[in-house]
């Protein structure tokens, strides 16, 4: 990491609106929750690089219904070597990367004795090792830089478990462990480069923790059990993508910039 950069540097500024020329890749970010944070940092002037998996067509029927200045980027987190491309891809592009959303994630569900190693290896190597691999990379650049937004989208799960999801429950808790240590490290590295300032936009990490919301994960699971999932919640009522996107969209501001090492429950008060 190189020693040398801007005093006190500011992480945009080309713009009236607070994100204006900013970059953030979101992973998993052209369907549910991943789309809504998209549009969510492209309407306040971010540009968003959206990662995805597999599937072009959606993909690109997606960028080409945005309402903002996108680029899309096949790749798997769950591969070091595609999450290493994919950075590398947004910084020859963009030029930056000013924001991270780790919003990518997998289940695969079944009971604890009937999980094989293959069940759980490959949700944690997606949702777990995933951010990892993507924050790597993203963080030397932002710490080079003296400035950058690190987001984990973990899960009520992680807080909570949750029967026949001990391998997506084991992966979403272990974010939060990551999320603490990056924050921790980030801060200790600009203070080591004298790039800790009293009005400096900084280096956070943090996570957000949605409960249950109206996306194509929940969409297979039957009525019956939807509506005792709202009974549990206080706010009797499934949350809606953008209601994660607005927090997100917040700890991307320079006005979080006191914030680090933290993690935000959005869960209609289920965990309480």
């Amino acid at each position: 990491m190189a020693t040398e950069t801007e005093t006190a540097p500011q992480a945009a500024g080309t713009g009236p609106r607070r994100l204006e020329g900013r970059v953030a890749l979101v992973t998993g970010g052209t369907r549910g929750i991943g789309a809504a944070i998209s549009q969510s940092l492209a309407g306040d002037g971010a540009i968003v690089a959206a990662g995805y998996t597999s599937n072009d067509e959606a993909a690109e029927k997606f960028a080409d219904g945005f309402d903002g200045e996108i680029s899309v980027h096949k790749g798997n987190v769950g591969n070091c070597e595609d999450c290493n491309r994919v950075i590398e891809e947004v910084l020859e592009e963009h030029g930056r990367l000013d924001i991270l959303v780790n919003n990518a994630g997998i289940t695969a569900d079944k009971p604890f004795l009937k999980m094989s190693t293959e069940d759980w290896d490959k949700v944690i190597k997606v949702n777990l090792s995933g951010a990892f691999y993507m924050s790597k990379p993203a963080l030397d650049h932002m710490l080079d830089r003296g400035s950058g937004r690190v987001i984990n989208i973990s899960s009520i799960i992680g807080q909570m478990g949750n029967i026949g999801q001990a391998n997506y429950a084991a992966s979403k808790a272990g974010l939060f462990g990551l999320t603490m240590t990056l924050a921790r490290e980030a801060a200790q590295q600009l203070g080591k480069h004298d790039k800790l300032h009293e009005n400096g936009v900084g280096v956070t990490v943090n996570a957000v923790t949605p409960g249950f919301i109206e996306t194509d994960m929940i969409a297979s699971i039957p009525d019956k059990v939807i509506e005792s999932l709202k009974k549990q919640i206080p706010l009797a009522r499934l949350g809606r993508p953008d209601e994660i996107a607005r927090m997100v969209h917040f700890l991307c501001e320079d006005d979080s910039s006191y914030i680090t090492g933290q993690v935000f429950a959005v869960n209609g008060g289920m965990d309480m």
